[in-house]
């Protein structure tokens, strides 16, 4: 009898691989995944529902043998080197033509890399980008692949069929070149790291700050969920607020986790390749490095100590408060969206992705941990113009952030005024100022830098490059 004939293979049946894999045997794909944990097979196969077909495998090989030609592997394993070891394992088993997929996090240069690695032995790689957590994997996440063009028309049908839908149309589109995919992503990540540092910033000063209670900020985050701040970050929050502690269900969770946060380098990595391309993303840049202080909870506590530092009451009026609180958070989610973007739009030229940024928001519309209703009105904003360098220079965004500018303004000041760190709120009304202002102080920067390392300055009134001995 011959072998079954699977559509798809997964490679690491973790919560991610499986519930892709039951996502895609839902739509009526054959789907088999490979696990060396017998446990995880047996889970994955118990957990289909009636009528699909799925199998779960302790041997690569078996996987391997089992699947149509090209066959379509697709690996969730963590990003690094376990990535090339799976490679590695592979590459007997496969045949020129095969489709060998990364859907993890891994940083683009890596995926650059293998592309090229893996060519030169007759086979398509593909760096693919998946968000929505485990939840968005079995019901409809947010696909971003990228690359192999050639390779890309195989998995089409079936990751338009599990991604999620708006308005009908998959969250899932062909994003750019090489490791566009994978790079996609990393922003993506980056830009979900400043809008989670924001909400937790406007939390703070409105629990602590101007003392709204757990029940208080569910109502409130509630709300706003309902108006032009809807999004997935803002409904889970609202969320939260409500869950009791499994101990003492007369006290709620939130106040009982640790002030400590950890990152898995997603962030880090937006920083660091926004500066290699020339960049500014501070709002994102900020994120990361609030994350960072906060991993210093010991060094914290002991400062906090030395400085006798109490955060004060806010003494305002709630209400008005809580609107311009609001206000702050939209402005600062506009920001973190406008640099991400802003960034795609560079490293689409500058590393050569051609990537398209209406198809990048659109397919962040649903599924992923970013969707947000601002991504339909930038839909339409990159529709109308795929060239737009940053959101700032378009009219609809400018008048949005000119309605809201002065509510962030006055929640900055009482937040600096009563030692509340809002190192995101900051940094996205600096950014705003900086990128709308016709002059900087930069002039004096330039003198500096030709006085003590000759590196020559520009001049307003001349045309050319000068250098000037300065007076010691």
């Amino acid at each position: 009898m011959a072998a079954q004939q699977f559509d798809f293979g997964m490679i690491g049946l973790g919560v991610m691989g499986r519930n892709l894999l039951l996502n895609m045997a839902d739509h009526g794909f054959k789907v088999i995944g490979f696990d060396k944990d017998n446990q995880k097979t047996t889970a994955f196969e118990e957990a289909a529902n009636p009528g699909t077909t799925v199998k779960g495998v302790v041997s690569l090989q078996d996987m391997v043998s089992q699947l149509a030609t090209p066959r379509k592997i697709m690996m969730l394993v963590p990003a690094g080197k376990p990535v090339d070891d799976v490679i590695e394992s592979l590459l007997p088993l496969v045949q020129p033509g095969d489709i060998i997929i990364d859907g993890g996090n891994s940083h683009y240069t890596d995926t650059l890399r293998r592309v090229t690695y893996l060519q030169g032995k007759g086979l398509h790689f593909m760096g693919v980008g998946v968000s929505g957590g485990e939840q968005g994997a079995r019901t409809g996440p947010s696909i971003m692949p990228g690359g192999d063009q050639e390779a890309y028309p195989h998995v089409q049908p079936m990751l338009e069929a599990i991604a999620a839908k708006v308005n009908g149309e998959p969250c899932v589109a062909h994003l750019g070149k090489g490791a566009a995919g994978h790079y996609v992503k990393m922003v993506h990540n980056g830009i979900e790291y400043a809008i989670m540092q924001l909400i937790s910033e406007s939390y703070d000063l409105l629990h602590r700050g101007a003392g709204l209670s757990n029940d208080e900020l569910h109502q409130v985050f509630d709300t706003w969920n309902k108006g032009d701040l809807q999004s997935f970050l803002i409904e889970i929050t609202a969320d939260i607020f409500l869950q009791p502690d499994e101990k003492d269900s007369s006290k709620r969770l939130v106040d009982l986790i640790l002030d400590k946060a950890g990152a898995k380098g997603t962030g880090k990595w937006t920083s660091q390749d926004a500066m290699d391309i020339g960049v500014p993303i501070p709002t994102i840049d900020m994120a990361v490095t609030m994350r960072n202080i906060s991993s210093l909870k010991d060094e914290r506590l002991k400062a906090a100590a030395v400085f006798n530092t109490v955060q004060g009451k806010i003494d305002t009026d709630k209400e008005t408060f809580i609107k311009q609180v609001h206000d702050a958070l939209y402005f600062g989610i506009l920001m973190s969206y406008t640099q991400g973007l802003a960034m795609l739009h560079r490293a689409s030229t500058e590393l050569d992705m051609q990537i398209p940024l209406q198809k990048v928001v659109a397919v962040w519309r649903g599924g992923c941990i970013i969707r947000s209703t601002l991504l339909d009105l930038f839909t339409k904003i990159y529709t109308a113009n795929p060239q737009l360098e940053n959101l700032l220079l378009n009219e609809q965004i400018a008048g949005l952030l000119q309605d809201k500018q002065q509510n962030l303004r006055t929640v900055a000041a009482a937040a600096i005024q009563h030692n509340y760190a809002a190192g995101c709120l900051l940094a996205a009304i600096s950014y705003f100022d900086a990128y709308r202002s016709g002059q900087l102080p930069i002039n004096l920067l330039q003198a500096q830098r030709d006085y003590f390392g000759a590196h020559t300055y520009q001049r307003i009134d001349q045309p050319g490059t000068f250098h000037t001995i300065w007076n010691k």
